[in-house]
């Protein structure tokens, strides 16, 4: 996917998300994120819209000091559906008079302005999955947009101490993990090391890994990011099943 396919899938994502809590009791608890309801859900997505946005507009060049921005937040929790369509509009209007291969700061690998259309997509997406879990429904993610998500994540995932800071202990001596789609030729091969880890950029070797998880995209993205579990039968695990405890016991975010 290019940038321009991001951003057209955030509208996407963020309109989908506004759809399922619209008329929903916004009250409701969120299995998937302990402690928050559907209202806490939606002002956190409205609230990285505006943060991102507000970033992209800045074309920052170093980490920002303050976290500090005017969300516009509606009086009454009911309007918060309507507050996040115009927080996603008003994203979608930014990115298209930002010049998304422009150099700036980010976090993950991607120093340019389209690092954080990529990272508002799956965020977005990510949490509207998480609003139709709590209310009951099916979601769905296309093959297309779960294949890169799954890539975004592990790009980034060595870079995201900061706030995910049990990734830090995702450390052993010259392990390596595959995660593979059974719908599609998607394939991922991380190695761990005693200094760290990092996806490896030739994954083709059958041999190099001493744990496989095999699963369509959409439920290995969901895997990644800790809305399944990895021991459940929509996944099929090969080799050390240690490697793969550890790995989910310190990698989602």
């Amino acid at each position: 996917m290019n940038p321009a396919q991001h951003g057209a899938a955030v509208a996407a994502e963020a309109a989908a998300f506004v759809a399922t809590v619209t008329a929903a009791d916004l009250s409701t608890p969120v299995p998937t994120c302990p402690g928050w309801t559907l209202g806490d859900l939606t002002r956190h997505v409205g609230s990285v819209h505006r943060w991102f946005t507000e970033l992209l507009r800045q074309r920052i060049q170093q980490p920002p000091t303050s976290r500090v921005v005017d969300l516009r937040l509606p009086e009454h929790r009911d309007a918060f559906p309507d507050w996040l369509a115009a927080s996603a509009a008003e994203a979608v209007e930014v990115f298209a008079v930002t010049d998304l291969d422009a150099p700036m700061w980010a976090w993950g690998v991607d120093q340019h302005a389209r690092f954080w259309v990529r990272r508002m997509l799956f965020e977005t997406l990510v949490h509207r999955v998480d609003a139709q879990l709590a209310l009951g429904l099916s979601p769905h993610v296309d093959r297309v947009l779960a294949i890169d998500g799954i890539d975004e994540f592990l790009t980034n995932l060595p870079f995201a101490s900061s706030f995910a800071p049990l990734t830090a202990q995702l450390r052993a001596p010259d392990r390596a993990i595959r995660f593979s789609t059974t719908d599609g030729d998607g394939n991922w091969l991380v190695g761990l090391r005693p200094d760290g880890f990092a996806l490896v950029a030739d994954s083709a070797d059958p041999h190099a890994a001493e744990a496989t998880v095999r699963g369509t995209a959409a439920d290995l993205l969901l895997l990644l990011y800790g809305r399944l579990d990895h021991r459940t039968d929509a996944f099929h695990l090969l080799g050390d099943r240690d490697l793969l405890a550890h790995w989910f016991a310190h990698s989602a975010f």
